[in-house]
């Protein structure tokens, strides 16, 4: 009896396991070597052949789990190099999406010779209107920007085949999906459509049925991102005893830096005020605030200087931080996706983290829905409290030493760095080398793999001495360029 076709395209999902046997071409595949990439995700492996084959689809999951690549790397596959006009848009809800998107993608291109170029607000226009018209064959860009250029008659979608739609449920809850259906209605009729979405409400769902065409439904679970590296904890409190049981919650965790979670950005900025007034250094951070106190707060998180963070979900989308210790669920998520999504923004990079919601005598259903689409039943959370399964720590390897000083093992764990400047800035692999053993006082056997492209560069260094190199040299001046420095994730 012959296999149908989809019974085929799974069978062949099973046996994949590198990024040759997905149909992409040697000069793509050199550049997933250039950026470290070894084997597929589960998204990737289902969502890349489908794509290169012509087909819209929507895809179903959470952040790390390396949708990227898999909307970005058929996209580059696309493009003509030789035709400069705009072939493709991926619209981003933020700014800090739409930055990471176009970092990426680049990386994917520059082989080929692929011009990205991202428009977003809260920089000058005119500059943005300048690369529109020196090239742009890939545009990623925020919905508002990608709108009012497009009214400026500065960006044309006329040859526009490929459009991408990423955190589509992001758009939805920032009130932008009327915005994304006016620039669908300037791209051809016969383009192809990938939608992105870590949840999907039923205004999604209209979106989908309205713009893709017979589209391919692609949904990974992220499985192992709540059961083997969050210990997740319920603690039950009537509403007027929350914030209080929040203080009392901070104050006998210690998170090194946590991330509360509260559904609205009225309830956002109450909890700021009740933290603060505690004497906590605290920060909030919600889609209200202007774009630059928006930045000022995330840049402070990021670098270790805010150790809590009270966020709607929303804003919290472009945070991606591996020393996140703890998320706590101040309102219960509006649904298990979302769950994941705000717990999988600990545990991290091989690291354990604590989760903890809290939960009203009312809402007990929707915290048994969590535990149903999780597979995990939470713990009730006391001081001090362990879940059955102790967490995951972080023991030092075998090859491993506290600091590095002059020697490095040949054979010790490594973890690779974006640098956020590149041959555009004049930077030289010498210089980068010279950048770290300066600043972090290493020596230059700790930096191998140095990679200078366009606008930004690679490099390793020990796994172990990561973060302290990070934090020692992003800031430092290299020909009259601040370098910043950043683990590269999975989400690449």
């Amino acid at each position: 009896m012959p296999f149908s076709a989809r019974a085929l395209q799974a069978l062949v999902c099973l046996v994949m396991t590198t990024f040759a046997d997905l149909g992409l071409s040697e000069t793509t595949l050199q550049a997933l070597r250039d950026v470290g990439y070894t084997e597929p995700s589960p998204i990737q492996e289902q969502t890349i052949p489908a794509l290169l084959e012509g087909r819209d689809i929507i895809g179903q999951a959470q952040t790390g789990s390396g949708k990227t690549a898999a909307f970005g790397l058929p996209l580059v596959e696309y493009i003509d190099p030789e035709i400069k006009d705009c072939q493709a848009i991926v619209l981003t809800p933020t700014r800090e999406l739409c930055i990471q998107v176009t970092q990426a993608l680049r990386a994917y291109g520059e082989p080929k010779g692929v011009d990205v170029v991202a428009v977003f607000g809260g920089a000058p226009i005119r500059t943005q209107q300048a690369q529109l018209r020196a090239g742009g064959q890939i545009v990623v860009g925020t919905v508002g920007r990608v709108l009012d250029l497009i009214n400026r008659a500065s960006l044309i979608l006329h040859d526009c085949r490929f459009v991408v739609l990423d955190e589509a449920d992001e758009m939805l809850d920032l009130g932008f999906l009327e915005d994304v259906e006016k620039i669908l209605s300037r791209t051809p009729s016969g383009r192809q459509t990938a939608l992105f979405s870590a949840t999907m409400p039923p205004p999604i769902r209209k979106l989908a049925d309205r713009y893709l065409y017979e589209p391919e439904v692609i949904k990974v679970e992220a499985k192992t991102l709540t059961v083997d590296t969050v210990e997740q904890f319920r603690l039950e409190v009537n509403q007027k005893d929350k914030p209080a049981k929040l203080v009392e919650v901070l104050a006998s965790e210690k998170p090194t830096q946590a991330i509360v979670f509260a559904r609205t950005k009225i309830r956002c900025d109450q909890l700021f005020k009740t933290l603060r007034d505690k004497g906590m250094n605290v920060r909030a951070l919600h889609g209200d605030m202007s774009q630059g106190s928006r930045d000022g707060v995330m840049l402070s998180f990021k670098g270790g200087r805010v150790p809590i963070l009270v966020a709607t979900d929303v804003a919290a989308r472009g945070l991606d931080i591996s020393s996140v210790t703890h998320v706590v669920n101040f309102d219960v998520p509006v649904s298990p996706d979302t769950y994941v999504h705000r717990i999988g923004r600990t545990g991290r990079v091989g690291r354990s983290g604590r989760a903890i919601t809290f939960v009203e005598p009312k809402q007990q259903g929707e915290l048994e829905a969590i535990e149903k689409h999780t597979g995990v039943s939470m713990t009730a959370w006391n001081p001090g409290a362990k879940t059955a399964a102790a967490p995951v720590e972080e023991k030092p390897r075998r090859h491993e030493k506290p600091h590095v000083d002059k020697k490095v093992p040949a054979d010790g764990p490594w973890a690779k760095l974006i640098v956020g400047a590149g041959k555009a800035e004049g930077l030289k692999p010498a210089d980068l080398v010279k950048a770290v053993t300066s600043a972090a006082g290493v020596g230059g056997e700790a930096v191998r793999d140095v990679k200078i492209f366009e606008r930004f560069s690679f490099l390793s260094v020990p796994e172990g001495d990561a973060k302290r190199i990070i934090e020692a040299v992003s800031g430092s001046s290299v020909n009259g360029t601040e370098l910043s420095l950043e683990p590269v994730g999975a989400d690449g």
